[in-house]
């Protein structure tokens, strides 16, 4: 009888991993679920510094060793040098998320240049910055490595009052598969995560639990939780992902679906407003 050959193993399996915006939300989800997988981290905040030692914290009673990092991609091109330096004190880097990020609740047509630009700069600009800092440092170390854009539904979808956002997102969706295109050959696989509604902080929605948060317009009835969308982070860096480049998973309990179906249901033209 035939059987399916096993599953080619990596010849290096993941040891370092760097995660903007790892202060909070998903990000401190994202650094437990590497901790308890082995990897050593490199934890970056913009404001947040005890958000950034309480992930810390949790990652060395995981088993981590950890390195924290003040981190503002409002200050291009300098500030993606901060890749650098946690590669270097923590012995490479084999895996790059980045899920620095920010957002605007303004109509388009009253937005000045400076919150349109900070948006950019954020979360399209810096993840170029820092995906090119870590792409380099794996390069030159030779065994091939992984990253990891945290996007947004939004990399697929719009809204009405989130130009930049939107615009940024489907950028780095874009970036995501050209750097999977030019970086396979190096043996680097480059895929996006794409959350919907998430129970964090930048929804508004600390600590709560998101079982207990109605959400009638998804699928699933309620947001998502932050552990749920680095579960599929965390795959991407398996050595059970290495076919996969190139890729954007949406981890939004199916709210994307729900194009035509929201739009039939709508009673009036509150979806208009900000």
């Amino acid at each position: 009888m035939n059987t399916i050959a096993p599953l080619p193993q990596e010849t290096v399996s993941p040891r370092t991993a760097v995660i903007t915006g790892s202060d909070s939300g998903i990000g401190r989800a994202i650094a437990a679920a590497f901790a308890g997988g082995g990897l050593n981290l490199g934890i970056t905040y913009n404001r947040d510094e005890q958000g950034a030692k309480n992930t810390a914290a949790e990652a060395r009673q995981l088993g981590a060793e950890t390195t924290v990092r003040h981190l503002n991609l409002a200050e291009l091109p300098e500030a993606a040098d901060v890749i650098d330096e946690l590669a270097n004190e923590l012995g490479g880097i084999d895996v790059l998320v980045n899920c620095s990020g920010t957002g605007s609740a303004e109509a388009m047509i009253d937005m000045d240049y400076d919150t349109w630009r900070n948006v950019v700069d954020i979360d399209l600009d810096g993840a170029f910055l820092c995906s090119q800092k870590a792409a380099r440092q794996m390069i030159s170390a030779g065994h091939g490595g992984r990253i990891i854009n945290i996007t947004s539904v939004h990399e697929h979808a719009p809204r009405v009052g989130a130009a930049p956002y939107c615009a940024a997102k489907a950028g780095l969706g874009a970036l995501t598969k050209v750097m999977a295109l030019e970086l396979a050959q190096h043996d680097i696989t480059v895929n996006s995560v794409a959350p919907g509604e998430i129970s964090t902080p930048m929804t508004g929605q600390d600590n709560e639990d998101p079982r207990e948060e109605p959400r009638p317009g998804i699928p699933a009835g309620r947001p998502g939780h932050a552990h749920e969308v680095a579960a599929v982070v965390a795959f991407l860096a398996t050595p059970a992902a290495a076919y996969v480049t190139g890729a954007s998973y949406v981890v939004d309990g199916g709210m994307t679906l729900m194009g035509p179906q929201a739009s039939s249901a709508l009673a009036d033209e509150g979806w208009r407003k900000i």
